[in-house]
C-alpha cells in the first residue's frame, strides 16, 4: 500500500509535509505509512486517498493493498439495480432535445444518447456505428465526424488534450491505448471553416460540423457524479452540446 500511496502522492505532485497538512496526520506518520513501518486504518487510507483526488476505482486497490475489502461495488450499468438511474438519466437526455447529449463511461463508451446525437451521426458509414459506439473513435476517425468538423485542427486538439488530462488523473491503461489510436488517425481535411471573424461571440470554444449543407455550431459541456459510491456511476459523464448561435437553434428546434 506504501508503494501506491507515494505513487498517486507523486503523481499529484504533494509532498509528505502537504499531504500531512490537509489530513491532519505528520509527515513523520505519512512517511511511516509508504515504507510499510506504519499499517493505516481503512478510514485513514480513504482519506488520503481523498485529499490526492484518487479516482475511486483505484481507492479499492488502495484498500486492498492495506489489507481492507473493497470498499465500493462496480455494478454493471444495465443491471436491474440501475434501473433508477438508467431512467433518471433517459429523461435527462430527452429533456436536452432537440438539442445533442449522450453519456459515455470511462473509456468514452457511449452508453446512451439521444434522437440529437443520433442525427449528428446520420449518414456515416455503417461499420463505424457498430456497437459498442466510442465516442472518441467516431469523432476522430477520418470516415466519421471528423471528416465533417470544419474546425478539425482546433477540436481534435481539445479532445486530445482532454483524454491527456484524464489519463494523467486516471493512470488507466485502456485510456492510454485508446489515446494513442486516435491521436494516430490521419488528420482528414474537411475543408476551410468559412466562418466569419467576429460574427458571433463564443464564451467557449465551439465545434463547427456541418450537417446536410449546413455548418452548426455547438460548445460542449460534461457533468459527473457528486460523492460517487460505485465504480461504475463515478466512472460515467454527461455530455451536453449547446448550440452556440442562433443559426443552429433554431435549425435544431426546426428539426425537434
Amino acid at each position: 500500500m506504501g508503494a501506491l500511496l507515494r505513487a498517486w502522492r507523486e503523481e499529484r505532485r504533494v509532498s509528505q509535509l502537504e499531504l500531512a497538512l490537509r489530513a491532519d496526520s505528520s509527515a513523520r506518520h505519512i512517511s511511516f505509512v509508504e515504507t510499510g513501518r506504519s499499517k493505516p486504518s481503512e478510514e485513514f487510507v480513504l482519506k488520503l486517498a481523498d485529499h490526492l483526488d484518487v479516482p475511486v476505482r483505484e481507492r479499492n486497490a488502495l484498500l486492498l493493498a492495506a489489507g481492507y475489502a473493497p470498499r465500493f461495488p462496480q455494478t454493471p450499468f444495465d443491471d436491474p439495480a440501475m434501473d433508477g438511474l438508467r431512467a433518471g438519466l433517459e429523461r435527462l437526455l430527452q429533456g436536452f432535445e432537440p438539442y445533442p447529449a449522450l453519456v459515455v463511461d470511462a473509456t468514452y463508451q457511449v452508453v446512451a444518447a439521444n434522437r440529437g446525437i443520433a442525427m449528428l451521426l446520420d449518414g456515416l458509414p455503417e461499420d463505424l456505428l457498430v456497437p459498442p459506439l466510442n465516442a472518441m473513435r467516431i469523432t476522430l476517425h477520418p470516415r466519421g465526424l471528423a471528416s465533417r468538423i470544419r474546425n478539425l485542427g482546433e477540436w481534435r486538439g481539445h479532445l486530445l488534450h482532454q483524454m491527456e488530462r484524464q489519463i494523467a488523473l486516471r493512470r488507466s491503461a485502456a485510456l492510454r491505448a485508446l489515446y494513442d489510436e486516435v491521436a494516430a488517425y490521419p488528420v482528414a481535411d474537411p475543408g476551410e471553416d468559412t466562418a466569419a471573424d467576429g460574427e458571433v461571440y463564443h464564451f467557449a470554444l465551439p465545434c463547427r460540423i456541418e450537417h446536410e449543407g449546413r455548418v452548426l455550431s455547438f460548445v460542449s459541456s460534461i457533468s459527473t457524479f457528486n460523492t460517487p459510491m460505485d465504480v461504475t456511476v463515478a466512472e460515467l459523464a454527461v455530455e451536453t452540446l449547446l448550440p452556440a448561435d442562433p443559426a443552429t437553434v433554431k435549425y435544431l428546434q426546426s428539426r425537434g
